[in-house]
């Protein structure tokens, strides 16, 4: 904890910390769990103050050691000058998790919410229009397992996957804002809760389960109180765990509109991508063929699948040629998916990230790519480069 021999509060390391500049240590929450990797880019003040608002501290050791060194090469333990860099669609990413964190704690103090709600969902939608398969890729790759943002991880995933589902689905524009100012809010009551059960490494409480149970609608009273009015979108939330079978929660009703079973579906799609303490994240093929069983291979499972592919970006493959790699490119009408090489058939890891053509005959993908032993943490950057925004 903060102020313990092992760790320190982080306005007393912000010396070491220059915004646009590469973190030199990590970064924990006030319990210990991480928010951001050494080398991560702090982009600007408020993601600072927001990473102060959650009591965030710093390995004592290592911020003794990045003062030492800075000390050794300036003869003085000085700031590094702030840098100004272009950021990219990745960077502008990022800080998305950092405003939602702002509207989520926000949300059912503030009544005039509302409109900043539904600003972010237009910007998130543009944002993922602009590169969906990046956005994929995202959702899919999931490395650093920052349990302490799970809560806005997901919620950004959830989006995403609801959103191109939407589209698969054909719905009008209006319909699919909705659907992602949904996705983005359902679990809002839940946020803390949420990042603790990432990563704990025990079942859920008796209370934890009826704070589940019930967070549908604690999460529409909170958008009750911060001003939102549209019933589509309070309806979608307050259903989002209901099944049309009756099995569902908080209310068990059969009657379960399409918005709340797109987020539904969304919701347990991407919760099975993420890795928990107690389980690694699940195969997409695995997370898909169980949707689609539950689903009875009804039109919801059938879009999202369509949507999002066999195998997504950010889907570890292995190619017919020995090969191996990541999907970085759905396929398309007339045309199949994309492979950047990270390891040839022996095994060693290449660089440069070649593309592969899935439709040619040697390069057709044979199945997940499951042996990554010695292989490095993907950068998404390393596989679609900096994404103007």
């Amino acid at each position: 904890m903060p102020g313990s021999p092992s760790r320190v509060p982080l306005p007393e390391v912000v010396d070491l910390i220059a915004i646009g500049q590469p973190l030199p240590f990590k970064v924990l929450d006030a319990v210990g769990r991480l928010l951001l990797n050494a080398g991560h880019v702090v982009q600007d003040e408020r993601q600072l103050v927001l990473l102060l608002d959650r009591g965030a501290c710093v390995e004592q050791a290592d911020a003794e050691a990045v003062r030492a060194e800075r000390a050794q090469v300036a003869g003085v333990a000085t700031a590094l000058p702030t840098a100004t860099r272009t950021l990219s669609w990745f960077d502008h990413w990022e800080r998305r998790l950092w405003t939602l964190d702002g509207l989520l704690k926000a949300l059912g103090r503030d009544a005039g919410l509302a409109p900043q709600i539904e600003a972010f969902a237009d910007e998130q939608i543009a944002l993922v229009g602009r590169y969906p398969d990046a956005a994929l890729f995202l959702c899919t790759r999931q490395d650093d397992r920052r349990f302490a943002l799970y809560p806005l991880t997901h919620a950004l995933h959830c989006a995403t996957v609801a959103l191109l589902t939407a589209r698969q689905l054909g719905w009008p524009a209006e319909r699919q804002r909705t659907v992602v100012r949904a996705a983005l809010t359902m679990n809002a009551s839940v946020a803390e809760l949420q990042a603790r059960m990432a990563e704990q490494s025990d079942p859920p409480t008796k209370r934890q389960i009826e704070q589940i149970r019930g967070h549908p609608e604690a999460s529409v009273a909170l958008l009750r109180a911060s001003g939102v009015a549209e019933d589509d979108w309070l309806t979608a939330v307050a259903d989002h765990h209901e099944r049309v079978d009756g099995s569902g929660y908080p209310r068990g009703t059969r009657e379960v509109g399409e918005t709340a079973r797109v987020l539904r579906a969304a919701d347990q799609f991407s919760a099975k991508l993420s890795p928990r303490a107690l389980r690694s994240a699940v195969l997409p093929q695995l997370a898909a063929r169980q949707l689609f069983q539950e689903d009875a291979g009804g039109p919801v499972a059938t879009a999202l699948i369509k949507a999002l592919g066999i195998y997504p970006p950010g889907d570890f493959v292995r190619l017919k040629n020995g090969e191996a790699g990541v999907v970085v490119q759905r396929a398309a009408a007339g045309t199949a998916s994309v492979v950047a090489v990270l390891a040839a058939a022996n095994g060693k890891p290449v660089g440069g990230a070649s593309r592969r053509d899935t439709a040619q005959p040697d390069f057709g993908i044979a199945g997940p790519w499951t042996e990554r032993a010695g292989q490095p943490r993907l950068l998404p950057e390393v596989v679609f480069g900096l994404l103007e925004p």
